[in-house]
Protein backbone atom coordinates (compact mmCIF):
# COMPACT_ATOMS: atom_id res chain seq x y z
CA UNK A 1 0.00 0.00 0.00
CA UNK A 2 1.62 3.23 -1.26
CA UNK A 3 1.07 6.56 -2.21
CA UNK A 4 2.24 7.24 -5.81
CA UNK A 5 2.95 10.37 -8.14
CA UNK A 6 3.93 10.76 -11.69
CA UNK A 7 4.22 14.16 -13.82
CA UNK A 8 4.51 14.77 -17.32
CA UNK A 9 6.15 17.53 -18.82
CA UNK A 10 9.23 19.68 -18.26
CA UNK A 11 10.60 19.34 -14.79
CA UNK A 12 9.90 21.69 -12.16
CA UNK A 13 12.45 21.82 -9.62
CA UNK A 14 11.10 20.18 -6.12
CA UNK A 15 7.36 19.42 -7.28
CA UNK A 16 7.52 15.32 -7.47
CA UNK A 17 9.59 15.51 -3.86
CA UNK A 18 6.55 17.88 -2.88
CA UNK A 19 3.88 15.70 -3.81
CA UNK A 20 5.64 12.64 -2.08
CA UNK A 21 6.40 14.53 1.38
CA UNK A 22 2.59 15.10 1.13
CA UNK A 23 1.55 11.93 0.79
CA UNK A 24 4.10 10.41 3.36
CA UNK A 25 1.96 8.92 5.94
CA UNK A 26 1.15 6.48 3.03
CA UNK A 27 4.14 4.92 2.68
CA UNK A 28 6.01 5.69 5.26
CA UNK A 29 8.87 2.66 5.21
CA UNK A 30 10.66 3.98 1.63
CA UNK A 31 10.25 5.80 -1.15
CA UNK A 32 11.79 6.20 -4.47
CA UNK A 33 11.88 8.77 -7.24
CA UNK A 34 13.30 8.06 -11.47
CA UNK A 35 13.16 11.48 -13.77
CA UNK A 36 12.50 10.32 -17.49
CA UNK A 37 12.64 12.48 -20.41
CA UNK A 38 9.97 14.42 -20.29
CA UNK A 39 8.84 13.46 -16.91
CA UNK A 40 9.00 11.69 -13.43
CA UNK A 41 7.51 8.97 -11.22
CA UNK A 42 7.32 8.85 -7.38
CA UNK A 43 6.47 5.84 -5.02
CA UNK A 44 6.09 6.25 -0.87
CA UNK A 45 5.82 2.95 0.22
CA UNK A 46 4.27 0.67 3.34
CA UNK A 47 5.74 -2.53 2.94
CA UNK A 48 3.22 -5.53 3.02
CA UNK A 49 4.29 -7.84 0.38
CA UNK A 50 8.20 -8.61 -0.47
CA UNK A 51 9.23 -6.50 2.29
CA UNK A 52 12.70 -6.38 0.88
CA UNK A 53 12.31 -6.72 -2.66
CA UNK A 54 9.72 -4.19 -3.11
CA UNK A 55 11.32 -1.09 -3.67
CA UNK A 56 9.80 1.06 -6.07
CA UNK A 57 9.77 2.70 -8.98
CA UNK A 58 10.15 -1.10 -10.34
CA UNK A 59 12.44 -1.24 -13.40
CA UNK A 60 12.34 -3.95 -16.20
CA UNK A 61 13.36 -4.38 -19.70
CA UNK A 62 16.83 -3.52 -19.45
CA UNK A 63 15.84 -0.50 -17.54
CA UNK A 64 13.64 0.96 -20.15
CA UNK A 65 10.34 0.86 -18.38
CA UNK A 66 9.45 1.73 -14.80
CA UNK A 67 6.62 1.53 -12.73
CA UNK A 68 5.02 3.06 -9.69
CA UNK A 69 1.73 1.05 -7.91
CA UNK A 70 -0.46 1.22 -4.70
CA UNK A 71 -2.12 -1.42 -3.99
CA UNK A 72 -2.38 -5.25 -3.99
CA UNK A 73 -2.62 -8.05 -6.98
CA UNK A 74 -4.03 -10.80 -5.23
CA UNK A 75 -3.59 -13.49 -8.11
CA UNK A 76 -0.14 -12.71 -8.58
CA UNK A 77 1.23 -15.69 -8.45
CA UNK A 78 -1.11 -17.05 -10.81
CA UNK A 79 -0.71 -14.05 -13.59
CA UNK A 80 3.38 -14.68 -13.10
CA UNK A 81 2.89 -18.35 -14.50
CA UNK A 82 0.94 -17.46 -17.39
CA UNK A 83 3.81 -15.15 -18.25
CA UNK A 84 5.94 -17.75 -19.05
CA UNK A 85 9.92 -16.51 -18.71
CA UNK A 86 8.91 -12.94 -17.51
CA UNK A 87 12.47 -11.38 -16.33
CA UNK A 88 11.30 -10.90 -12.73
CA UNK A 89 13.23 -8.84 -10.47
CA UNK A 90 11.46 -9.10 -7.12
CA UNK A 91 8.63 -11.41 -5.43
CA UNK A 92 6.56 -8.22 -5.66
CA UNK A 93 2.54 -8.60 -6.53
CA UNK A 94 2.85 -4.71 -8.42
CA UNK A 95 5.89 -6.38 -10.63
CA UNK A 96 3.35 -8.62 -12.41
CA UNK A 97 1.50 -5.23 -13.76
CA UNK A 98 4.78 -4.08 -15.16
CA UNK A 99 5.61 -7.78 -16.62
CA UNK A 100 1.94 -7.48 -18.13
CA UNK A 101 2.38 -4.47 -20.22
CA UNK A 102 5.51 -5.42 -21.25
CA UNK A 103 4.78 -8.31 -22.87
CA UNK A 104 0.93 -7.65 -23.51
CA UNK A 105 0.02 -3.81 -23.48
CA UNK A 106 -2.26 -1.86 -21.04
CA UNK A 107 -5.08 -4.05 -21.89
CA UNK A 108 -3.80 -7.33 -20.29
CA UNK A 109 -4.52 -5.40 -16.94
CA UNK A 110 -8.09 -6.88 -16.52
CA UNK A 111 -6.40 -9.81 -15.79
CA UNK A 112 -5.16 -8.42 -12.57
CA UNK A 113 -7.44 -9.53 -9.37
CA UNK A 114 -7.32 -7.01 -6.93
CA UNK A 115 -7.52 -3.11 -5.76
CA UNK A 116 -4.56 -1.12 -7.67
CA UNK A 117 -3.31 1.77 -9.32
CA UNK A 118 -0.45 2.29 -11.62
CA UNK A 119 1.75 4.78 -13.25
CA UNK A 120 4.22 3.57 -16.12
CA UNK A 121 6.58 5.45 -18.14
CA UNK A 122 10.02 4.30 -20.34
CA UNK A 123 12.97 6.35 -20.39
CA UNK A 124 12.28 7.49 -24.22
CA UNK A 125 10.11 9.78 -22.77
CA UNK A 126 6.92 8.30 -24.75
CA UNK A 127 4.59 5.17 -23.63
CA UNK A 128 2.91 6.68 -20.79
CA UNK A 129 0.26 4.47 -19.06
CA UNK A 130 -1.84 5.55 -16.32
CA UNK A 131 -4.25 2.85 -14.64
CA UNK A 132 -6.88 2.13 -12.00
CA UNK A 133 -8.93 -0.74 -10.66
CA UNK A 134 -12.24 -1.72 -12.03
CA UNK A 135 -14.01 -0.28 -9.04
CA UNK A 136 -12.13 2.43 -8.06
CA UNK A 137 -10.69 0.85 -4.35
CA UNK A 138 -7.61 2.43 -4.67
CA UNK A 139 -7.75 6.07 -5.97
CA UNK A 140 -6.19 8.32 -8.16
CA UNK A 141 -6.45 11.86 -9.44
CA UNK A 142 -5.16 13.39 -12.64
CA UNK A 143 -5.27 16.78 -14.59
CA UNK A 144 -6.20 15.95 -17.81
CA UNK A 145 -4.78 17.38 -20.55
CA UNK A 146 -6.91 19.48 -22.34
CA UNK A 147 -5.32 18.89 -25.81
CA UNK A 148 -2.40 16.59 -27.06
CA UNK A 149 1.10 17.27 -25.44
CA UNK A 150 -0.01 19.76 -22.82
CA UNK A 151 1.50 18.79 -19.12
CA UNK A 152 -0.43 16.09 -16.93
CA UNK A 153 -0.14 15.49 -13.09
CA UNK A 154 -1.64 12.30 -11.14
CA UNK A 155 -1.15 11.53 -7.79
CA UNK A 156 -3.31 9.21 -5.43
CA UNK A 157 -4.70 12.27 -2.96
CA UNK A 158 -5.78 15.40 -4.11
CA UNK A 159 -3.91 17.24 -1.50
CA UNK A 160 -0.67 16.23 -3.14
CA UNK A 161 -1.25 18.21 -5.70
CA UNK A 162 0.86 21.76 -5.83
CA UNK A 163 -2.32 24.43 -5.37
CA UNK A 164 -1.62 26.18 -9.08
CA UNK A 165 -2.79 22.53 -10.04
CA UNK A 166 -6.08 21.82 -8.13
CA UNK A 167 -8.48 23.53 -10.09
CA UNK A 168 -7.62 20.76 -12.83
CA UNK A 169 -8.12 18.28 -10.41
CA UNK A 170 -10.45 15.15 -11.43
CA UNK A 171 -10.71 11.58 -10.58
CA UNK A 172 -9.32 9.53 -12.74
CA UNK A 173 -11.98 6.68 -13.80
CA UNK A 174 -12.41 3.36 -12.23
CA UNK A 175 -11.80 0.13 -15.32
CA UNK A 176 -9.38 2.80 -17.60
CA UNK A 177 -6.47 3.19 -18.87
CA UNK A 178 -4.92 6.34 -20.05
CA UNK A 179 -1.79 6.66 -22.77
CA UNK A 180 -1.11 10.40 -24.36
CA UNK A 181 -2.02 8.31 -28.11
CA UNK A 182 -4.90 6.68 -27.35
CA UNK A 183 -6.35 8.77 -24.06
CA UNK A 184 -9.01 7.09 -22.06
CA UNK A 185 -9.68 3.38 -22.55
CA UNK A 186 -11.77 1.14 -20.96
CA UNK A 187 -10.04 -2.59 -19.89
CA UNK A 188 -11.87 -4.07 -17.51
CA UNK A 189 -16.44 -4.47 -17.22
CA UNK A 190 -16.28 -5.77 -13.15
CA UNK A 191 -19.79 -5.18 -12.87
CA UNK A 192 -22.10 -6.99 -15.38
CA UNK A 193 -24.23 -4.57 -17.48
CA UNK A 194 -26.77 -7.11 -18.58
CA UNK A 195 -30.36 -7.16 -18.31
CA UNK A 196 -31.29 -9.62 -15.68
CA UNK A 197 -34.45 -9.25 -15.42
CA UNK A 198 -35.69 -11.31 -18.58
CA UNK A 199 -34.31 -13.80 -16.08
CA UNK A 200 -36.05 -13.73 -12.86
CA UNK A 201 -39.79 -14.58 -14.17
CA UNK A 202 -37.95 -18.44 -14.51
CA UNK A 203 -35.80 -18.73 -11.40
CA UNK A 204 -37.20 -19.27 -8.04
CA UNK A 205 -38.52 -17.27 -5.47
CA UNK A 206 -35.76 -18.34 -3.33
CA UNK A 207 -32.70 -19.24 -3.55
CA UNK A 208 -31.78 -22.67 -3.53
CA UNK A 209 -29.83 -24.41 -1.36
CA UNK A 210 -26.78 -24.56 -3.99
CA UNK A 211 -27.37 -20.96 -4.81
CA UNK A 212 -26.67 -20.76 -0.92
CA UNK A 213 -23.58 -22.41 -1.07
CA UNK A 214 -21.72 -20.62 -4.29
CA UNK A 215 -22.21 -17.16 -2.68
CA UNK A 216 -20.78 -18.48 0.79
CA UNK A 217 -18.05 -20.30 -1.01
CA UNK A 218 -17.38 -16.85 -3.49
CA UNK A 219 -16.63 -14.60 -0.67
CA UNK A 220 -14.86 -17.69 1.50
CA UNK A 221 -12.30 -17.83 -1.56
CA UNK A 222 -12.15 -13.94 -1.64
CA UNK A 223 -11.19 -13.90 1.84
CA UNK A 224 -8.50 -16.30 1.68
CA UNK A 225 -6.84 -14.27 -1.53
CA UNK A 226 -7.28 -11.21 0.64
CA UNK A 227 -5.34 -12.97 4.08
CA UNK A 228 -2.01 -12.13 1.94
CA UNK A 229 1.10 -10.77 2.91
CA UNK A 230 4.26 -10.95 4.86
CA UNK A 231 2.86 -8.91 7.97
CA UNK A 232 -0.74 -9.66 10.29
CA UNK A 233 -3.66 -9.25 9.37
CA UNK A 234 -6.79 -7.87 11.20
CA UNK A 235 -10.50 -7.37 10.70
CA UNK A 236 -12.76 -3.83 11.26
CA UNK A 237 -15.26 -5.54 13.47
CA UNK A 238 -18.22 -3.68 13.72
CA UNK A 239 -20.80 -6.20 15.08
CA UNK A 240 -22.90 -5.97 11.87
CA UNK A 241 -23.29 -8.70 9.33
CA UNK A 242 -20.90 -7.59 6.99
CA UNK A 243 -17.67 -6.96 8.89
CA UNK A 244 -18.70 -10.11 10.99
CA UNK A 245 -18.78 -12.77 8.15
CA UNK A 246 -15.30 -11.28 7.11
CA UNK A 247 -14.44 -11.64 10.97
CA UNK A 248 -15.85 -15.15 10.55
CA UNK A 249 -14.25 -16.57 7.42
CA UNK A 250 -10.88 -15.01 8.62
CA UNK A 251 -11.09 -16.49 11.68
CA UNK A 252 -11.09 -20.11 10.51
CA UNK A 253 -8.35 -19.52 8.12
CA UNK A 254 -6.07 -18.19 11.05
CA UNK A 255 -6.99 -21.23 13.19
CA UNK A 256 -6.40 -23.66 10.32
CA UNK A 257 -2.81 -22.24 10.49
CA UNK A 258 -2.74 -21.84 14.73
CA UNK A 259 -3.18 -18.25 14.85
CA UNK A 260 -5.73 -15.98 15.88
CA UNK A 261 -7.12 -13.39 14.40
CA UNK A 262 -6.37 -9.79 15.60
CA UNK A 263 -10.25 -7.61 15.56
CA UNK A 264 -11.00 -4.26 16.28
CA UNK A 265 -14.14 -2.33 17.13
CA UNK A 266 -15.08 1.08 18.43
CA UNK A 267 -17.27 3.17 19.49
CA UNK A 268 -19.03 5.36 22.57
CA UNK A 269 -19.07 3.49 25.84
CA UNK A 270 -22.20 1.10 25.74
CA UNK A 271 -22.84 1.41 21.98
CA UNK A 272 -25.02 -1.07 19.91
CA UNK A 273 -21.98 -1.91 17.61
CA UNK A 274 -19.63 -1.91 20.19
CA UNK A 275 -21.26 -4.75 22.47
CA UNK A 276 -22.44 -6.70 18.79
CA UNK A 277 -18.70 -6.98 17.99
CA UNK A 278 -17.68 -7.68 21.36
CA UNK A 279 -19.54 -10.57 21.09
CA UNK A 280 -18.97 -11.13 17.61
CA UNK A 281 -15.09 -11.76 18.82
CA UNK A 282 -16.49 -14.00 21.70
CA UNK A 283 -18.15 -16.53 19.68
CA UNK A 284 -14.91 -16.43 17.14
CA UNK A 285 -12.22 -16.69 19.48
CA UNK A 286 -10.57 -13.73 17.80
CA UNK A 287 -7.83 -11.48 19.32
CA UNK A 288 -10.07 -8.40 20.27
CA UNK A 289 -9.27 -4.82 20.72
CA UNK A 290 -11.60 -2.09 21.83
CA UNK A 291 -11.67 1.81 21.95
CA UNK A 292 -14.24 3.87 22.83
CA UNK A 293 -14.04 7.76 22.76
CA UNK A 294 -15.98 10.68 24.19
CA UNK A 295 -17.84 13.11 22.43
CA UNK A 296 -15.07 15.74 23.54
CA UNK A 297 -12.68 13.11 21.77
CA UNK A 298 -14.70 13.23 18.58
CA UNK A 299 -15.31 16.36 17.91
CA UNK A 300 -11.62 17.27 18.70
CA UNK A 301 -10.71 15.19 15.59
CA UNK A 302 -13.63 15.97 13.51
CA UNK A 303 -11.49 18.32 11.70
CA UNK A 304 -8.44 16.06 11.17
CA UNK A 305 -11.18 13.57 9.77
CA UNK A 306 -12.44 16.12 6.98
CA UNK A 307 -8.75 16.84 5.83
CA UNK A 308 -8.19 13.05 5.78
CA UNK A 309 -11.28 11.87 3.54
CA UNK A 310 -10.68 15.29 1.76
CA UNK A 311 -14.86 14.90 1.59
CA UNK A 312 -17.32 17.35 3.25
CA UNK A 313 -20.79 14.45 2.87
CA UNK A 314 -22.57 14.69 6.43
CA UNK A 315 -23.24 11.00 6.08
CA UNK A 316 -19.29 10.24 5.27
CA UNK A 317 -17.91 12.33 7.84
CA UNK A 318 -20.51 10.85 10.34
CA UNK A 319 -19.02 7.83 9.75
CA UNK A 320 -15.22 8.62 9.20
CA UNK A 321 -14.85 9.63 12.16
CA UNK A 322 -15.29 6.36 14.44
CA UNK A 323 -13.68 4.87 11.27
CA UNK A 324 -10.77 7.37 11.97
CA UNK A 325 -9.99 6.32 15.77
CA UNK A 326 -10.51 3.11 14.48
CA UNK A 327 -7.70 3.22 12.76
CA UNK A 328 -5.18 4.71 14.95
CA UNK A 329 -6.00 1.86 17.60
CA UNK A 330 -5.48 -1.08 14.57
CA UNK A 331 -3.03 0.58 13.14
CA UNK A 332 -0.51 -0.30 16.52
CA UNK A 333 -1.10 -4.02 15.87
CA UNK A 334 -1.43 -4.47 12.30
CA UNK A 335 -0.58 -3.06 9.01
CA UNK A 336 -3.45 -4.54 7.08
CA UNK A 337 -7.29 -5.07 7.79
CA UNK A 338 -10.23 -6.53 5.92
CA UNK A 339 -13.46 -4.66 6.05
CA UNK A 340 -16.96 -5.73 4.73
CA UNK A 341 -17.37 -2.56 2.68
CA UNK A 342 -19.35 -3.59 -0.38
CA UNK A 343 -22.08 -5.73 0.86
CA UNK A 344 -25.08 -3.24 1.03
CA UNK A 345 -24.37 -2.35 -2.70
CA UNK A 346 -24.26 -6.22 -4.12
CA UNK A 347 -27.04 -7.13 -1.49
CA UNK A 348 -29.34 -4.07 -1.31
CA UNK A 349 -28.28 -3.52 2.33
CA UNK A 350 -29.75 -0.07 2.57
CA UNK A 351 -33.31 0.94 3.71
CA UNK A 352 -33.63 3.18 0.81
CA UNK A 353 -33.37 0.15 -1.61
CA UNK A 354 -36.37 -1.32 0.11
CA UNK A 355 -38.56 1.80 0.19
CA UNK A 356 -37.91 3.27 -2.85
CA UNK A 357 -37.73 0.03 -5.20
CA UNK A 358 -40.41 -2.37 -6.06
CA UNK A 359 -39.33 -3.14 -9.54
CA UNK A 360 -36.68 -5.79 -9.70
CA UNK A 361 -35.49 -3.83 -13.17
CA UNK A 362 -35.56 -0.69 -10.94
CA UNK A 363 -33.45 -2.58 -8.24
CA UNK A 364 -30.81 -3.60 -10.33
CA UNK A 365 -29.96 -0.47 -12.32
CA UNK A 366 -29.91 1.18 -8.62
CA UNK A 367 -27.25 -1.53 -6.81
CA UNK A 368 -25.17 -1.34 -10.11
CA UNK A 369 -25.29 2.87 -9.63
CA UNK A 370 -24.06 2.60 -6.25
CA UNK A 371 -21.61 0.08 -7.02
CA UNK A 372 -20.25 2.10 -10.07
CA UNK A 373 -20.32 4.90 -7.38
CA UNK A 374 -18.03 3.55 -4.57
CA UNK A 375 -15.07 5.08 -5.22
CA UNK A 376 -15.47 9.06 -4.58
CA UNK A 377 -18.26 7.88 -1.59
CA UNK A 378 -17.28 5.09 0.70
CA UNK A 379 -14.24 4.08 -0.87
CA UNK A 380 -12.50 7.31 -0.83
CA UNK A 381 -13.55 7.49 3.38
CA UNK A 382 -12.35 3.40 3.43
CA UNK A 383 -8.41 4.47 1.80
CA UNK A 384 -8.34 7.67 3.50
CA UNK A 385 -9.20 7.28 7.09
CA UNK A 386 -6.77 3.67 7.28
CA UNK A 387 -3.99 5.68 4.96
CA UNK A 388 -3.92 8.28 7.31
CA UNK A 389 -2.40 5.90 9.65
CA UNK A 390 -0.52 4.11 7.15
CA UNK A 391 -2.40 1.23 7.43
CA UNK A 392 -3.53 -0.79 4.57
CA UNK A 393 -7.87 -1.89 4.08
CA UNK A 394 -8.96 -4.53 2.06
CA UNK A 395 -12.47 -5.01 0.57
CA UNK A 396 -13.50 -8.74 -0.11
CA UNK A 397 -16.83 -8.01 -0.24
CA UNK A 398 -15.43 -5.74 -3.65
CA UNK A 399 -13.42 -8.91 -5.38
CA UNK A 400 -14.58 -9.08 -9.12
CA UNK A 401 -15.83 -12.86 -8.60
CA UNK A 402 -17.57 -11.59 -5.89
CA UNK A 403 -19.24 -8.97 -7.56
CA UNK A 404 -19.96 -11.00 -10.49
CA UNK A 405 -21.67 -13.89 -8.82
CA UNK A 406 -23.48 -11.38 -6.83
CA UNK A 407 -25.03 -9.04 -9.45
CA UNK A 408 -25.66 -12.28 -11.50
CA UNK A 409 -27.87 -13.33 -8.96
CA UNK A 410 -32.07 -12.23 -9.27
CA UNK A 411 -32.54 -9.06 -7.49
CA UNK A 412 -36.04 -10.33 -6.35
CA UNK A 413 -33.71 -12.86 -3.65
CA UNK A 414 -32.22 -9.37 -2.11
CA UNK A 415 -35.75 -7.11 -1.40
CA UNK A 416 -36.59 -7.61 2.28
CA UNK A 417 -39.73 -9.00 2.74
CA UNK A 418 -42.03 -8.69 5.81
CA UNK A 419 -40.52 -10.15 8.83
CA UNK A 420 -37.34 -10.61 7.29
CA UNK A 421 -34.22 -8.20 7.44
CA UNK A 422 -32.27 -6.79 4.40
CA UNK A 423 -29.79 -9.10 2.71
CA UNK A 424 -31.17 -12.19 3.92
CA UNK A 425 -29.56 -13.76 0.95
CA UNK A 426 -26.39 -13.38 2.50
CA UNK A 427 -27.73 -14.55 5.63
CA UNK A 428 -28.67 -17.33 4.95
CA UNK A 429 -25.85 -18.30 3.29
CA UNK A 430 -24.30 -18.49 6.05
CA UNK A 431 -26.14 -20.19 8.92
CA UNK A 432 -24.39 -21.37 11.62
CA UNK A 433 -21.21 -19.29 11.27
CA UNK A 434 -22.94 -16.62 13.76
CA UNK A 435 -24.75 -16.48 16.82
CA UNK A 436 -28.78 -16.40 14.59
CA UNK A 437 -28.76 -13.18 16.88
CA UNK A 438 -26.02 -11.48 15.64
CA UNK A 439 -26.61 -13.30 12.12
CA UNK A 440 -30.00 -11.62 11.82
CA UNK A 441 -28.79 -8.28 13.41
CA UNK A 442 -31.02 -5.11 11.91
CA UNK A 443 -28.60 -2.88 9.76
CA UNK A 444 -26.99 0.48 11.45
CA UNK A 445 -25.09 3.04 9.73
CA UNK A 446 -22.08 2.74 11.65
CA UNK A 447 -21.81 6.56 12.35
CA UNK A 448 -25.23 5.56 14.25
CA UNK A 449 -24.47 2.16 15.95
CA UNK A 450 -21.01 3.82 16.96
CA UNK A 451 -22.64 6.40 18.85
CA UNK A 452 -20.78 9.74 16.35
CA UNK A 453 -23.61 10.44 14.83
CA UNK A 454 -25.48 11.50 17.91
CA UNK A 455 -22.55 13.32 18.64
CA UNK A 456 -21.51 15.17 15.98
CA UNK A 457 -24.64 16.61 14.26
CA UNK A 458 -26.26 18.93 17.25
CA UNK A 459 -23.11 20.03 17.87
CA UNK A 460 -21.91 21.26 14.93
CA UNK A 461 -24.81 22.51 13.63
CA UNK A 462 -25.12 24.78 16.95
CA UNK A 463 -21.75 26.49 15.55
CA UNK A 464 -23.39 27.74 12.42
CA UNK A 465 -26.81 30.07 12.38
CA UNK A 466 -29.19 29.96 10.07
CA UNK A 467 -28.20 33.20 8.49
CA UNK A 468 -25.01 31.94 7.72
CA UNK A 469 -25.98 28.95 6.06
CA UNK A 470 -28.21 30.44 3.68
CA UNK A 471 -25.64 33.20 2.47
CA UNK A 472 -23.09 30.29 1.72
CA UNK A 473 -25.42 27.21 0.59
CA UNK A 474 -24.78 28.13 -2.88
CA UNK A 475 -20.97 27.95 -2.85
CA UNK A 476 -20.89 24.68 -4.19
CA UNK A 477 -23.24 23.18 -7.29
CA UNK A 478 -25.32 21.32 -6.37
CA UNK A 479 -26.14 23.44 -3.19
CA UNK A 480 -25.10 22.62 0.37
CA UNK A 481 -27.72 20.82 2.32
CA UNK A 482 -27.64 21.59 6.05
CA UNK A 483 -25.43 23.62 8.37
CA UNK A 484 -23.34 20.58 9.64
CA UNK A 485 -22.52 20.39 5.44
CA UNK A 486 -21.37 23.80 5.45
CA UNK A 487 -18.68 23.37 8.46
CA UNK A 488 -17.74 20.45 7.03
CA UNK A 489 -17.19 22.26 3.78
CA UNK A 490 -15.57 25.16 5.50
CA UNK A 491 -13.09 22.86 6.65
CA UNK A 492 -12.41 21.18 2.98
CA UNK A 493 -12.12 23.95 1.43
CA UNK A 494 -9.52 25.76 3.65
CA UNK A 495 -7.68 22.74 3.16
CA UNK A 496 -8.57 22.16 -0.74
CA UNK A 497 -8.40 25.44 -1.77
CA UNK A 498 -8.97 25.65 -5.70
CA UNK A 499 -10.44 22.40 -5.91
CA UNK A 500 -14.00 21.73 -7.78
CA UNK A 501 -15.92 19.38 -5.70
CA UNK A 502 -17.93 18.71 -8.63
CA UNK A 503 -14.84 17.24 -10.71
CA UNK A 504 -13.53 14.82 -7.43
CA UNK A 505 -16.13 13.77 -5.21
CA UNK A 506 -19.90 12.49 -4.95
CA UNK A 507 -22.36 12.89 -2.20
CA UNK A 508 -25.04 10.94 -0.95
CA UNK A 509 -28.90 12.11 -2.13
CA UNK A 510 -29.81 12.76 1.73
CA UNK A 511 -27.84 14.52 3.99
Amino acid sequence: MCGIAAYLGPEIPGEGERMLARMNHRGPDDSGEISLPGGWLGHTRLSIVDLVGGHQPLGGNGGQRWLVGNGEIYNHREVRRSLGNADYQTQSDNEVALRLIEHRGPDALGELEGMYAFLSADTNGGSFIAARDPVGIKPLYWTPPASPGDEVRFASEIAAFDPAWRANVVAFPPGHHWTPERGLQRFSFAVPTGAYGQYWEVWEAEPSKADLIATRDVLVDSVHRQMMGDVPVGVFLSGGLDSSLVAAIAARWCAERGERLPTFAVGLEGSPDLLAARRAAEFLGTEHHERTYTDAEALEVLPQVVRAIEHFDPSLVRSAVPNFLLAEMASEKVKVVLTGEGADELFAGYEYFHDEFTDTDQMQQELMASLNGLHNLNLQRCDRVTMAHSLEARVPFLDSEVIEHAMGLPAAWKVASRGMPEKRLLRKAFAGWLPEDLLWRTKAQFGDGSGAASVLTEAIESQISEAEFVAEAARVDPPLRTREELAYYRIWSEHLGGVRPERTLSRFATA
